[in-house]
């Protein structure tokens, strides 16, 4: 009974990860800049840095019992592209890591990064070379997307700037390109699936991780990462016009895909308040963490209800 259900262990948890490890970033960053000592940073970093270890032994003792059932996740159009989520979740361990233990936080990025570079090489491979149908795009495929403008963020600690602006450069150019394609798809061709709603938050990210990324590479907030910021904002608002709809959707462990863009968005809005000083980003900051927290709670309450009604490793 044990073998079967770990059999059904879907990757696509490695999306709590990192909810669990981008709020934690966003607390130890809202801690610092407000001059706070809550220590709620700190502990979520401990539960989160637990939860991927702990995800992680499950999921290789599910490939070594059951890899068959591995292998068809990495060959799923879709579930393949939650398996860098283990990469960034690496990259966001370092960087919650980066200020107490610098030396873990390098481990971690030079684990990461590379990984993650080849996770995106194999995925772009599978998609230039399969003929994919466009009605399989989804927000999903945006997720390696993201992974490579994460790397800048503790990269440029790490390694030579170049190596940073590669990854910037690849995240930012098939950002583009990916999210005209899929809005295409969205607007022409038939609704996403339910379980796939919750994804579309994931079009948050690129745009907010991307503004952190930037910041980090040119040291200020110029224009082009205020259009970077201002277009993550944007989508946050415009996907509140469809609250409505997300709040009616059934429980999926998709619904993890709300949480690490809302961490982006807030720990993104904390930097442009620590660059500007404007109240206003401050006021945003504070209420971005707070719908964040909410929403990563009720997701993670939901998460331990299903797992305890027996709905999570389950057959699809």
């Amino acid at each position: 009974m044990a073998t079967r259900k770990l059999s059904h262990l879907p990757v696509t948890l490695y999306g709590s990860v990192m909810g669990l490890v981008g709020l934690a970033i966003a607390f130890l960053r809202f801690e610092h800049i407000m001059k706070l000592h809550w220590g709620v940073g700190e502990l979520l970093r401990h539960v989160a840095s637990g939860w991927f270890v702990l995800l992680t032994l499950l999921y290789l003792l599910k490939a070594a019992l059951a890899f068959g059932e591995v292998k068809a996740e990495f060959n799923h159009p879709i579930k393949i592209n939650f398996f860098p989520a283990f990469s960034i979740s690496l990259l966001l361990l370092s960087i919650a890591y980066l200020e107490i233990y610098p030396e873990i936080s390098k481990i971690l990025w030079l684990i990461g990064a590379p990984l993650h570079l080849a996770y995106t090489l194999i995925i772009l491979n599978r998609w230039l070379g399969r003929g994919m149908k466009i009605e399989a795009m989804n927000p999903a495929w945006f997720i390696p997307v993201v992974g490579t403008i994460l790397v800048p963020i503790t990269g440029v600690n790490h390694a030579h700037v170049e190596i940073s602006w590669f990854f910037f450069s690849v995240g930012i150019v098939f950002w583009g390109l990916l999210f005209a394609v899929l809005l295409y798809r969205l607007i022409f061709l038939p609704a996403l699936p339910q379980k796939l709603w919750p994804t579309l938050f994931i079009l948050i990210a690129p745009a907010a991780v991307g503004f952190i990324a930037y910041v980090k590479l040119t040291g200020e907030v110029d224009g082009f990462a205020r259009v970077l910021y201002y277009f993550g904002l944007f989508t946050f608002l415009l996907l509140m016009t469809l609250i409505g709809r997300f709040l009616k959707l059934p429980f999926f462990v998709s619904w993890w895909a709300y949480t690490f863009p809302l961490d982006a968005l807030t720990i993104s809005t904390l930097l442009l308040y620590a660059k500007t000083k404007l109240p206003i980003f401050q006021a945003m900051a504070y209420t971005f963490l707070l719908l964040t927290s909410v929403v990563i709670v009720a997701v993670l309450l939901r998460t331990l209800w299903a797992g305890v009604k027996g709905e999570i490793c389950v057959p699809e």
